[in-house]
């Protein structure tokens, strides 16, 4: 175990390089006008509960996860959650660190790094926040080589169809990892990081909404 780690190590110490860009330019679909995910009885009623629901499905190595919730919160203020972005290493134990290097207009480009067992993945992403239209999507920033292959998704924020004192919250992730990458990382951003949305965001919101 650990002499794969070391080597996954050496493999990864030069990887990702804000000087250089990705590889290629996108090769999961990006979402450009995400719609409402479509919702079993089931699954409505889970919701209805207070219960979040996770859809997980695979494709031509491309692993997607969403997850839906409800927040006892304004949307202006799971929003201010969802973007407060320097707080991710707070709230999200693999995240060990981010940084805003660049805001420009709607784009909000953030730098990540997942740090678990030793092994460091350090990946750029590129958000287009629109808040006026309920959602925020993003890429790779394909102008800086991340350790990911390939990631893309959104964030649905809007009032929740079955209590309008609530919020209804949608996020998904689309995800290639690179060739160097451990399948634990895939895990941790679709699997558990799609629990790992309806925990904080909805702690936060709900939290910062009491106060």
């Amino acid at each position: 175990m650990y002499a794969i780690i070391f080597s996954t190590l050496l493999e990864m110490a030069a990887a990702a390089d804000p000087n250089a860009p990705h590889p290629h330019q996108g090769i999961i679909t990006k979402f450009i006008d995400p719609g409402r995910a479509e919702l079993t009885p089931a699954e409505k009623a889970a919701l209805l509960s207070g219960q979040a629901v996770y859809k997980q499905t695979r494709h031509d190595n491309v692993n997607r996860g969403t997850a839906i919730f409800d927040v006892a919160a304004g949307q202006e203020i799971v929003w201010q959650v969802i973007t407060s972005f320097q707080q991710y290493p707070k709230w999200i134990q693999e995240i060990s660190g981010t940084e805003v290097y660049m805001s420009t207009g709607r784009n909000i480009y953030v730098d990540f790094t997942i740090s678990v067992y030793m092994v460091n993945v350090q990946y750029y992403i590129k958000h287009d926040y629109q808040p006026e239209k309920g959602c925020m999507t993003w890429t790779l920033d394909y102008s800086r080589k991340s350790d990911l292959d390939d990631s893309a998704g959104y964030w649905l924020v809007y009032t929740s169809p079955t209590d309008t004192g609530k919020t209804r919250v949608e996020y998904s992730i689309a995800l290639r990892i690179g060739p160097l990458i451990p399948d634990f990382i895939e895990t941790i951003l679709t699997d558990k990081g799609i629990e790992n949305a309806t925990m904080w965001v909805k702690k936060g919101a709900e939290k910062h909404s009491d106060n």
